[in-house]
C-alpha cells in the first residue's frame, strides 16, 4: 500500500487495496466500485489508465477509503466532523453550550468526555427530555444513509458508524447523565462499559426491529450498522463479565442486519451477518440464537430456491439442542412443511406439518414484543401457510389465505407490500391476471416506498407468469408500475 501511495497514482491504490492479504481474498472491481460510487467499468479504467488528475475526486474516494491524510500527495479538507460539531464544554461537569447540526428527528449528541467529543445517536424525543431542545438546529445530517449503501463488509465502514452519521434512535427519558455515561463507555469500553450502556444498546437494537417494517431497511441499515460497529470495537476491550452479554445483544442484531440485507437483495451481505451472528452467539452461549440463525438460513435458502438445502437446514433448526422458544419451534416446522412442498411430497404429508406448526403456535406463551421470534403470530403464519399452498400446487386456495390475512390489516406496511406480491404470484397462478396485475401495482407501490428489493424480485416473476396475458390494460399498467 506505501508503495502504490508513493506512486501518486489512485488507481493503483485501489488495486493495492483490493488485493491486500488482510481482506482474505481479492475483493472484486464490482465491489470496490460499489463504494467509490462508480461502476465496474469505470474502476478497471482507473486502475489500467494514466493517473488520475481531479482533486476533487482523489479526495472523496480518499474520504471514502479513509485513506490518512499523511499519506496522500494531495492536501485534504478539514475533517468533516471538525467542522459540522462546534463544542464550547471543557469538562464533564459543563453541558455543551453549542450543538449545530443536529436534526430535530434524531441525530448524533456531541457530549464532550476527557476533552473531546463523542457522538451519541439520539432523537427529537431525547433531545426534548433532556431540555436541550433550543441548541438544536434543523438541518438533517444525510452521510448515514449514504453510508449504509455502501458494502458493510469494509472494515472502513464498519468500525466508524457511530461517529460518522449513526441514524437517530427514540430514547425518551435519557438525560444528559445518561447520555454522558453512554459516551464515556464508547471512549473507555473497560472503564465504562457496563449494564446501563448495554441496556441502551438492546433498546436502540429492539426500536430499529419496530421501526423497520414501516421505514425499509434504507434508513433502518445506518442503525444497525452503527450498533454492531459499537459491538465489534468494543467487545475486545469491556471487562470479561460484560462481553458475554454485549455479544449476545450483538448476534441478535447480526441477525438483524442479515435479514435486512436479504430484503435489500445483497445476499453476500446477508451471509457475512448471519454467519457473524452464529460466532457471537456461540461465544455468548446462547443456544436459542444459534438455531434461530439456522431458520433464517433455511428461508434465505428458499430466496435462492435451494428447497434441499432450505429442508435440511430447517431440519437442523429444529434440533432439542437449541431449547427454542414454541413460537420460534413453530416457525421451524412451518419452514420444514414448506420444504417438504417443494420438494414434492405429498398435499396430506405437508398439512399435517402446517397443522403441527399451529398446534406449537396456540400453546406459545403470550411473549414480550421483543422476544425472539415474537413477530411470529396467527397472521404470519397463515400467510406463510398461504406461500406454501402455492409451493404444494394449491394457488387458488394460497389466493384465499392472503386475501383473509392482507384485508384483516394486521401486518406491517412493508410486510403487507411483501405478501401482496405473493398474493399477486397465487392469483396470476390461478389464472386470474387482471386481479393478479391489480395486486401486484399496489405492492409495487409499497416495494418502491420502503425501497424491498425482495418484493420487487417476487413481483418481477409475477410479470413472467402474467406473460401470455400482456395485451390486458392491468397487465400492461402492471408492467409499467414496476419499470418505472
Amino acid at each position: 500500500m506505501h508503495e502504490a501511495l508513493g506512486s501518486w497514482h489512485m488507481g493503483r491504490v485501489f488495486y493495492a487495496y483490493r488485493s491486500h492479504p488482510w481482506h482474505g481474498r481479492v475483493l472484486s472491481q464490482e465491489v470496490m466500485a460499489s463504494w467509490l460510487d462508480l461502476n465496474q467499468a469505470q474502476l478497471s479504467r482507473i486502475e489500467s489508465g494514466k493517473p488520475p488528475q481531479d482533486l476533487a475526486k482523489l479526495m472523496r474516494w480518499a474520504h471514502s477509503l479513509r485513506i490518512p491524510a499523511d499519506l496522500l500527495w494531495f492536501k485534504l479538507p478539514e475533517n468533516e466532523e471538525r467542522t459540522a460539531t462546534v463544542v464550547v464544554a471543557r469538562s464533564l461537569d459543563e453541558q455543551p453550550a453549542v450543538i449545530p447540526e443536529t436534526p430535530q428527528a434524531g441525530g448524533l449528541l456531541p457530549v464532550v468526555i476527557n476533552g473531546r467529543a463523542v457522538l451519541v445517536p439520539v432523537d427529537a424525543e431525547t433531545i426534548a427530555a433532556s431540555g436541550l431542545g433550543s441548541l438544536v438546529g434543523s438541518s438533517v445530517d444525510m452521510s448515514a444513509t449514504q453510508a449504509a449503501e455502501r458494502d458493510p463488509m469494509s472494515p472502513f465502514n464498519r468500525r466508524d458508524f457511530l461517529k460518522s452519521g449513526v441514524a437517530a434512535v427514540a430514547l425518551p427519558g435519557l438525560g444528559l447523565d445518561e447520555l454522558q455515561h453512554v459516551a464515556s463507555a464508547l471512549d473507555d469500553a473497560h472503564r465504562y462499559l457496563d449494564g446501563p450502556v448495554v441496556d441502551y444498546f438492546r433498546r436502540v437494537l429492539n426500536k430499529a426491529k419496530r421501526d423497520d417494517g414501516e421505514l425499509g431497511p434504507k434508513k433502518t441499515l445506518p442503525v444497525m450498522l452503527g450498533l454492531l460497529g459499537a459491538v465489534e470495537d468494543h467487545a475486545r476491550d469491556v471487562k470479561p463479565s460484560v462481553r458475554r452479554e454485549l455479544l449476545a445483544i450483538g448476534a441478535d442484531g447480526a441477525e438483524f442486519a442479515g435479514w435486512l440485507y436479504r430484503d435489500i437483495q445483497q445476499p453476500q451481505a446477508a451471509v457475512f451477518w448471519y454467519d457473524r451472528a452464529m460466532e457471537w452467539a456461540q461465544e455468548a452461549d446462547n443456544a436459542a440464537m444459534q438455531g434461530y440463525v439456522l431458520l433464517k438460513k433455511s428461508q434465505m435458502a428458499y430466496d435462492e430456491r435451494d428447497a434441499l438445502r432450505m429442508l435440511t437446514l430447517a431440519q437442523a433448526a429444529g434440533n432439542d439442542r437449541w431449547h427454542l422458544p414454541a413460537r420460534v419451534r413453530a416457525e421451524v416446522t412451518q419452514q420444514e412443511a414448506l420444504g417438504r412442498a417443494m420438494l414434492g411430497d405429498s398435499l396430506d404429508v405437508v398439512r399435517e406439518q402446517l397443522a403441527d406448526a399451529e398446534a406449537l403456535l396456540t400453546n406459545a406463551a403470550d411473549d414480550e414484543p421483543d422476544a425472539l421470534g415474537a413477530y411470529f403470530t396467527g397472521h404470519t403464519r397463515l400467510v406463510r401457510d398461504a406461500i406454501t399452498y402455492t409451493e404444494a400446487g394449491k394457488p387458488g386456495l394460497a389466493a384465499d389465505l392472503f386475501s383473509d390475512v392482507l384485508n384483516a390489516g394486521a401486518l406491517s406496511h412493508r410486510d403487507t407490500g411483501f405478501f401482496n406480491a405473493r398474493r399477486a404470484s397465487a392469483l396470476a397462478l390461478s389464472g386470474e391476471p387482471d386481479e393478479a396485475a391489480k395486486i401486484g401495482k399496489a405492492s409495487a407501490a409499497v416495494a418502491r416506498e420502503v425501497r424491498s428489493e425482495r418484493t420487487v424480485r417476487v413481483l418481477g416473476e409475477v410479470l413472467l407468469t402474467l406473460d401470455r396475458w400482456r395485451s390486458r390494460p392491468a397487465v400492461r399498467e402492471f408492467r409499467e408500475a414496476l419499470t418505472a
